[in-house]
């Protein structure tokens, strides 16, 4: 599952300029129907009719929304086990500081032999987990900045 620099697609000018139009469209029509589906035309051939779950059309939305702000997408199994250089990449830590999470019982893994497996679902959730308690400690550092009429 190792992504590496020539795997990541960053969107051109042309490609933005489309998800940004169809996310908008897709947006629209996700909010006026229960039962969305796509209608696929084939030059020369029939239509074909595909439906697909709503959860996937609104993911699909997602990534056409990042791809309009001009960034590029990776999409990760919530079950998919990481290497502990994985892990610390999707967390932007070092894999040293990944390693001395997972042993200080901070986020579950197991070990394979020597090696230490984390499942995504577990970085996402610690990562949702520090990223709630930075909010917090902004908002009381706003707070205490208004208090004290320093400007912010």
């Amino acid at each position: 599952m190792q992504t590496t620099l020539k795997d990541i697609n960053i969107p051109t000018d042309k490609e933005i300029g489309l998800a940004r139009e169809s996310s908008r469209k897709l947006t629209a029509y996700i909010k006026s129907t229960n039962h969305p589906a796509f209608q696929l035309m084939k030059k020369g051939k029939g239509d074909e009719i595909i439906s697909i779950p709503a959860d996937a059309l609104r993911l699909l939305i997602m990534i056409l929304s990042q791809m309009a702000k001009g960034n590029a997408i990776t999409l990760i199994p919530v079950h998919a086990e990481l290497t502990t250089q994985e892990a610390a990449d999707l967390l932007n830590v070092s894999r040293p500081f990944l390693v001395n999470l997972l042993e200080e019982g901070k986020i579950p893994f197991r070990k394979i032999g020597t090696r230490r497996r984390v499942f995504a679902r577990d970085i996402l959730r610690y990562k949702e987990e520090i990223d709630k308690k930075r909010f917090e400690i902004l908002e009381e550092l706003a707070n205490e900045a208004q208090k004290h009429n320093m400007g912010y």
